[in-house]
């Protein structure tokens, strides 16, 4: 039976990814931030473990217990787990770029580096990293988040080609708009970090504000239920040889097109419309 190691498996993306691939009949280690959230998906008899991307002990643990549980094998990794902290650049404060890197970028290398020797010794291996359309363009009120998916794209493209020729394949998956919590778990960031009452930009947050914390009632245009990433994994797992990078949503299609041949004073201009 295949392994696959998942993280942020509370909610939505690595949930809908730890549900289906074990019922496609892989072995799937779903992992959480939260004790509680474990417990949860142990009751629906799901193999579910701590693993908090801001915690060494807790990475370091999760691999221990994958090596316990399995004799030492991993077949793939699938590094989901990441936040957002909204806020125009000018007013982000050093301690919430610290923050945020320490869960969307830092994480992933710690535990990235962690599995690699199990997947050099059985000599295969898939690391998927779950990215972004803001990984390929960025977006206002996004900079920790766009900063942290670039940072991501640069690592990863250099690890897929230091790890040729060693039977483990690196993988990006690049979603748009998809139907989570990643807004409402935004706002506590938001308001530990961002002193908005104090802004230059004050009149443009009560608006953004209003986006973050009215309760949407509507699907956002193009936006896909976190299904639509999973079938994307399951390729990029599945696939004998698969592609470097996996687009999911229009958005990331038209913008990484859009990325290729526009001018970037008219990428600028086409994602400020938008």
């Amino acid at each position: 039976m295949r392994s696959i190691l998942i993280t942020g498996s509370s909610s939505g993306i690595g949930l809908n990814a730890a549900r289906t691939l074990r019922a496609r009949g892989w072995r799937v280690f779903a992992t959480c931030r939260q004790e509680a959230d474990c417990a949860r998906l142990r009751a629906e008899g799901l193999e579910s473990f701590r693993l908090d991307y801001a915690d060494e002990a807790s990475i370091a643990e999760a691999v221990a217990e994958v090596v316990a549980r399995t004799g030492g094998t991993l077949d793939a990794l699938y590094n989901n787990g990441a936040f957002a902290c909204p806020g125009a650049v000018e007013d982000l404060p050093r301690g919430a770029l610290r923050e945020i890197f320490e869960t969307n970028l830092f994480g992933y290398h710690d535990l990235t580096r962690r599995v690699i020797p199990l997947m050099r010794a059985q000599g295969h291996g898939r690391i998927i990293n779950c990215s972004s359309v803001l990984g390929l363009v960025a977006l206002t009120w996004r900079g920790a988040y766009v900063a942290t998916k670039f940072a991501m794209e640069g690592l990863t493209d250099v690890l897929r080609i230091e790890m040729r020729g060693t039977g483990i394949d690196i993988v990006l998956i690049e979603p748009g708009p998809i139907a989570t919590k990643i807004r409402e778990n935004a706002i506590p960031h938001f308001e530990q970090w961002i002193d908005w009452e104090n802004s230059a930009r004050r009149e443009e947050y009560v608006r953004l504000r209003g986006r973050l914390y009215d309760r949407k009632v509507k699907k956002d245009r193009f936006e896909l239920p976190p299904s639509a990433v999973t079938q994307s994994l399951i390729r990029a797992l599945e696939a004998k040889r698969p592609k470097a990078r996996y687009y999911v949503t229009t958005p990331t299609h038209l913008m990484g097109l859009a990325r290729r041949v526009l001018p970037t004073r008219a990428l600028d201009w086409l994602i400020a419309k938008g």
